[in-house]
């Protein structure tokens, strides 16, 4: 299987990068039953070849530009070949103290790396924890904010006055969070962004949402700034939004799932200044960090709220370390129970590549996302449409003047298509403020400077497809 694993990653820039088959391929290939005598691992092998590759769109393509990455390196894959050995179920300290003890230590170590204040680590007076996804850490944090509130509500069905906030372009586990906690959809205020807000949360339309809010007699209850927004790696303004959420009690919360792995460099970290201010924040080191998916990292100023909020004490749990109040029992800092020995993944990447390494990383993706913008704004036929923040290029064709009444959107959703179609390249869109973009996002483990201006020939070529049909037509 290693071998076959390593040939994959050798040959992977022979297959389409988004997959080919249609609807209910695998479903009408293979049998209804599992098979009831046991068959050759040959024989799997060679199912997976003939029936799961065909199905697979492949992430870690070098000309993935889809989405955000979720990028690799040897060293996660043999920190998870580990945990996978030990199957430690590490849901308290006494199931597994290693498993404990490294995630603090490394939650710990990321802290430091990204600058954050000691009220956020465990040598301080907070603490983190790795949960699977964004979508994880934003639920467990909005229970405890909700918690909190209702604690000190002493209104009749509470949860009905709470108030969430977060701009239109805040990724949409968050809406879908809220309403899992209870929190009536009309109460989820997604706050408009706009072309001059560089898509970013306006906060003057925070100021007047969240006051209109408190004189209808609303409790606000819950702030997410996100830092790297999904559509167009916006940046909200955090200092800007602190000063007014500091008003009225809101629990704050940094969504830095992309970019916050950046602000280990340097010259990025002031995106993140005033993080001493909000209660939580975390980052996805399978998107950016090399450490697979999956990989979220939280890190909370009262943890002791999550606690309260989640934790459980069956008896057949009890034990004297947890009982003593001197150890942490993960379990409570999350949704579920069961939880595996993921800080390994993480600890062999620190170790690995060691903090020089990593920013080089993040350095060189940057430099190649800065590299593709100079080619788009090198070509008339092109324009950028988002400010390009970290490794994303939101970008359109729009020919307007060689043709004058053509419609912009139509003519980039051709193009995407085109694109895609292909198998040589695979990107997505967005709309943000009625504006529909193409957007290139570079950060795949193996990609390199040919593969983006690879990437680039197969638009241009489509584009001047499209040019040209257009030119026949008119």
């Amino acid at each position: 299987m290693v071998d076959y694993i390593a040939d994959y990653y050798k040959n992977i820039e022979n297959f389409p990068v988004l997959s080919q088959v249609q609807p209910g391929y695998l479903l009408s290939s293979l049998p209804q039953t599992a098979p009831a005598r046991p068959e050759p691992f040959e024989v799997i092998l060679g199912d997976v070849s003939k029936y799961i590759f065909p199905g697979m769109t492949h992430w870690l393509h070098p000309k993935f530009f889809a989405f955000f990455p979720a990028t690799i390196s040897s060293a996660a894959f043999v920190g998870d070949m580990l945990c996978n050995a030990f199957n430690s179920v590490g849901f308290n300290w006494l199931a597994s103290p290693a498993s404990t003890e490294l995630e603090m230590v490394v939650m710990d170590w990321l802290a430091s790396m990204l600058k954050l204040p000691t009220s956020f680590m465990f040598s301080g007076t907070g603490g983190g924890v790795i949960h699977g996804t964004t979508s994880e850490a934003i639920l467990c944090t909005l229970v405890a904010a909700r918690n909190r509130a209702m604690a000190a509500t002493n209104v009749d069905n509470p949860v009905s006055k709470l108030v969430v906030y977060a701009s239109d372009q805040t990724h949409s586990t968050f809406a879908k969070a809220c309403k899992m906690i209870g929190i009536p959809p009309k109460n989820i205020r997604l706050i408009p962004t706009t072309v001059d807000s560089k898509f970013a949360l306006p906060p003057c339309h925070f100021r007047k949402c969240i006051k209109a809010d408190v004189a209808a007699g609303l409790v606000p209850l819950y702030l997410c700034v996100t830092v790297g927004t999904t559509s167009t790696a916006a940046i909200d303004p955090l200092e800007e939004l602190l000063d007014i959420a500091g008003d009225y009690d809101i629990w704050v919360h940094v969504d830095a799932a992309y970019a916050g792995s950046a602000c280990i460099c340097p010259e990025f970290r002031y995106h993140l200044n005033g993080v001493d201010r909000v209660d939580s924040l975390s980052i996805a080191p399978h998107k950016w960090l090399l450490t697979y998916l999956d990989c979220c990292c939280l890190w909370m100023k009262n943890p002791s709220l999550v606690v309260k909020a989640l934790g459980t004490n069956p008896e057949y749990l009890k034990n004297e370390p947890s009982e003593s109040n001197s150890v942490v029992d993960y379990k409570d800092w999350q949704i579920g129970t069961g939880r595996r020995f993921k800080s390994l993944r993480l600890w062999f990447v620190l170790r690995t590549y060691g903090i020089t390494n990593l920013q080089n990383h993040i350095r060189s993706d940057i430099g190649m996302a800065r590299y593709f913008e100079s080619l788009v704004r090198s070509d008339p036929r092109f324009e950028i449409v988002a400010p390009p923040n970290f490794a994303l290029v939101c970008f359109r064709f729009n020919p307007t003047s060689e043709f004058k009444s053509i419609k912009i959107e139509s003519l980039n959703r051709e193009l995407l298509d085109r694109i895609n179609s292909t198998g040589q390249v695979y990107m997505t869109h967005t709309i943000a403020s009625g504006v529909y973009m193409l957007r290139f996002a570079v950060g795949t483990t193996l990609t390199e400077k040919r593969h983006v201006v690879a990437a680039w020939k197969v638009i241009e070529k489509e584009a001047q497809v499209i040019s040209t049909t257009l030119k026949l037509n008119t």
